[in-house]
């Protein structure tokens, strides 16, 4: 297939992602320097042999839920048939500069959008876990670019970041996004001989630990869990976050009677979806939102930045303000508090 060909059968926001993936190793074409700053006043130790996966998602969810806002808002007159969007001329037409953006967060202090992250280190820290975090030197797992289709890419990117960890001496990995999760665990063996990286997920190993855990929430709350499609479609991971919840004092976990487990409903959001269809991605949202809803709940529970990230949009449109989405890392983080 030519390049022409492929370049007009490929959506244009999926291009862009790949395109940021490769030149910069992360899905906005931010610097990696700028992206580990979020971890600076954490002194973790940059080589381990047990390291902490950061990933993309959380670290860069604040400037993707700003982008998706703004390209749901534009007049679809502006765009016209080429929605899906045209990222880069997107950005460039509206004088977006996304580095420039992030850059100022970080020097705010703001940077919500990574306290699922530090509460992850919290947990394994009081857990007693050694581990390092390779910060700037981090490569990207590449995911989007498996999960879009390019699958040549994917391998290659993949090939390097197994390079990249085994010349940090890297032989266990922690990891938190579902995505890179799944990619570290399940897609690199295919593509590289003798992968020898041990990769488990951070709740798996908060689950190993459990029995010996007191937990207990600060308030009283009743909570409904959201799936991510990674977790359990990909990662088998369906009971391990239940169990977790039930065993805080003061949660009153409280599901969906059929949109739960491996029957969860998508919430619209991953492997470039939201980037190729904003809208449909949006609807996809309201509807998940409302199926959690019913439930009551005081908190929306999930774990991936992209659920996070759609739930909240998705509440803001149905214009729920009494209701929180939360990071399943950040519940587990504040019931450990004394």
């Amino acid at each position: 297939m030519g390049k022409r060909m492929e370049s007009n059968l490929i959506p244009p926001g999926l291009t862009y992602l790949a395109d940021n993936i490769i030149s910069t190793q992360n899905i906005l074409g931010i610097t990696k320097e700028q992206s580990a700053r979020w971890a600076e006043h954490l002194n973790l130790p940059k080589q381990a042999e047990t390291i902490f996966f950061a990933g993309c998602g959380y670290q860069y969810s604040g400037q993707l839920e700003a982008l998706m806002s703004l390209v749901r808002q534009i007049d679809k007159s502006v765009i016209g048939a080429e929605l899906p969007m045209r990222f880069a001329r997107f950005q460039k037409k509206l004088g977006l500069n996304l580095p420039g953006i992030y850059s100022k967060a970080i020097s705010r202090g703001g940077a919500g959008e990574v306290q699922p992250l530090e509460a992850a280190i919290k947990v394994l820290r009081n857990l007693g876990i050694s581990f390092g975090y390779l910060a700037e030197t981090e490569p990207c797992c590449g995911a989007p670019l498996y999960q879009s289709g390019f699958r040549e890419k994917f391998a290659a990117n993949a090939r390097q970041a197994y390079g990249k960890l085994k010349s940090a001496g890297v032989k266990q990995v922690i990891s938190v996004v579902p995505y890179c999760t799944n990619a570290l665990q399940n897609l690199f063996p295919q593509y590289i001989d003798d992968y020898d990286l041990e990769v488990k997920h951070f709740l798996e190993i908060v689950t190993e630990y459990l029995p010996s855990l007191k937990l207990r929430y600060p308030r009283k709350v009743k909570v409904t869990y959201h799936d991510p499609c990674q977790m359990v479609r990909y990662l088998n991971l369906v009971d391990e976050p239940r169990q977790i919840l039930k065993a805080i004092e003061g949660i009153k976990l409280v599901e969906p009677e059929w949109t739960k487990g491996e029957w969860s409903t998508c919430c619209g959001g991953g492997g470039g979806f939201e980037a190729v269809f904003p809208e449909l991605s949006q609807v996809l949202a309201v509807n998940r939102a409302s199926e959690l809803l019913e439930t009551n709940p005081d908190i929306i529970i999930t774990h991936c930045p992209g659920c996070v990230m759609q739930l909240k949009d998705g509440l803001r449109q149905l214009k729920v303000e009494n209701v929180e989405v939360m990071d399943i890392s950040q519940v587990i983080a504040a019931a450990m508090e004394k």
